[in-house]
């Protein structure tokens, strides 16, 4: 039986004040991984307004994570939120590189203001809706941080969070509209640390054992390993410490190592290759090295029904009137990086097959135990890969808000039709299983909970206070502030 969205439209589009009041304020308070208090706070608040329970919160000691729930029964359909920016690209809302007026020097560079209210407008409008035809599900909404730094859903998932969902769907602003039917690389970060003896430079070096050496040693090794890495792998790495004065002998260095492989066994295999390196250079000069595994994230793991599904609804609701002005707007960002001036995307890509991206994303660990699928849509230029400013600058004005509504509408209508089509969920489970291939979800992090998202008391105290700020003043149904 033919599903009538006519009246689930209607409830996003009432919502579409509030969906942009979320995404705005987000935008402004532009916040870093694992410091996002002000967004997590009003998107929790939000959701609680709306009938939502606040389940968890401090998930896995991600301390601005938490679990929304709303409904009883199958079948269980979660949403992500995500809500972190880039350092370095706050950007007004001009088609020029211009700081932000708030003086904010961070940036939704990647569009996650748009991610969370995507979301979270999505599950209200689907709740509204099932409560007035009766339809029994559970709707769970969550919160997660730190995506750009790539260690939240990964610390999330280890604690069997998303085990309780039947499918998961999420979303991502881009320069295209296409299903994210994509294959990500598998990731992990880690940091190499070599500890030696501190000695005067001129008068006594060979007092001393460099630190400094023994990191510089490891970056030429694995420098020298990256032609016996397949194509599809990336290294990169972040010299942290390398000594404080040039006339010491340094006894302490700090590297940050991201590896991109295949898959998560590819990650797991380098990740042993970097530590013997790193062992290596610790011998070369009489050092002792250490590693700190930050946290691993899984490939995503892709679903074709649920892509074919999505597709369709994206088409339901794209492509978005874009206005001359926002044409024009987005031609100027082109033209200021030297892009070819097409502007803004309108149509729907085909469902993308076999398609390999170099990029990583934590909700590969999601997808590895639940399936899983989202819809990316343009919110800036055609041409303008993410974490630019032209990003930051469309995101914050008309073409984002255009985009993040569309968005919230093609994912409630997502969201019902997985709510009233078993057949659909059934097909989407049955793929999981045949594409995981009796493969095991083996968490690439060696702790529990996330190291970074501890906070201290100062910062627990903020935290509160944001919450109950949140609450106070954006958590009512006529709230439009931004």
């Amino acid at each position: 039986m033919a599903i009538n969205y006519t009246k689930l439209d209607r409830e996003v589009t009432e919502l579409s004040d509030v969906i942009w009041d979320m995404a705005s304020n987000v935008w402004e308070f532009a916040e870093l991984s694992y410091e996002e208090f002000q967004s997590s706070a009003l998107e929790s608040a939000v959701l609680e307004q709306y009938g939502f329970e606040i389940e968890k919160r401090n998930i896995a000691d991600l301390a601005t994570s938490w679990v929304a729930s709303w409904g009883t029964g199958s079948p269980v359909i979660g949403y992500l939120v995500e809500f972190d920016a880039l350092p370095d690209l706050g950007n007004d809302t001009v088609p020029y590189k211009s700081p932000a007026k708030s003086g904010n020097t961070n940036g939704h560079g990647c569009g996650h203001n748009l991610i969370g209210s995507s979301s979270i407008g999505a599950a209200i409008a689907l709740k509204k809706h099932m409560e007035k035809e009766g339809i029994a599900g559970t709707i769970k909404v969550y919160g997660c941080p730190a995506e750009e730094s790539l260690n939240g859903k990964n610390y999330m998932a280890a604690t069997g969070l998303f085990d309780e969902l039947d499918v998961c769907l999420h979303n991502h602003p881009a320069m295209v509209n296409a299903a994210i039917n994509f294959h990500s690389a598998a990731s992990i970060d880690l940091i190499f640390e070599w500890h030696g003896v501190t000695a005067h430079a001129g008068a006594a070096p060979w007092e001393g054992r460099s630190a400094l050496h023994a990191a510089e040693v490891f970056i030429v090794a694995a420098n020298m390993m990256r032609e016996q890495l397949e194509p599809t792998s990336r290294l990169h790495y972040q010299i942290l410490n390398g000594g404080s004065a040039v006339n010491v002998v340094p006894d302490y260095a700090k590297v940050l190592v991201r590896y991109r492989g295949k898959s998560a066994d590819n990650v797991r295999k380098h990740k042993e290759w970097l530590e013997d390196i790193a062992k290596g250079a610790a011998l070369a000069t009489q050092t002792r090295s250490e590693m700190t595994n930050l946290g691993g994230i899984y490939d995503c793991l892709a679903n074709d029904v649920l892509a074919n599904s999505v597709t369709e609804h994206m088409r339901r609701y794209f492509p978005i009137d874009w206005t001359e002005e926002e044409q024009n707007f987005a031609k100027s960002i082109q033209r200021e990086m030297g892009k070819p001036e097409d502007g803004l995307a309108v149509d729907v890509m085909d469902v993308p097959q076999g398609v390999e991206v170099g990029g990583s994303s934590d909700v590969g660990d999601i997808s590895w135990n639940v399936p899983t699928m989202g819809i990316m849509y343009a919110s800036w230029p055609k041409y303008i890969p993410p974490h630019q400013w032209g990003c930051t600058a469309c995101n914050g004005m008309s073409i984002g808000q255009k985009a993040v509504i569309n968005a919230a509408h093609a994912m409630a209508a997502q969201g019902l039709e997985l709510m009233t089509s078993p057949s659909l969920v059934e097909a989407a489970q049955a793929e999981f299983v045949r594409k995981k291939a009796g493969r095991e979800y083996v968490s690439l992090n060696d702790t529990v909970n996330n190291p970074r998202g501890i906070l201290d008391d100062e910062q627990i105290s903020h935290y509160d206070c944001c919450l109950h700020t949140a609450m106070e003043q954006f958590g009512g149904c006529d709230h439009h502030h931004g």
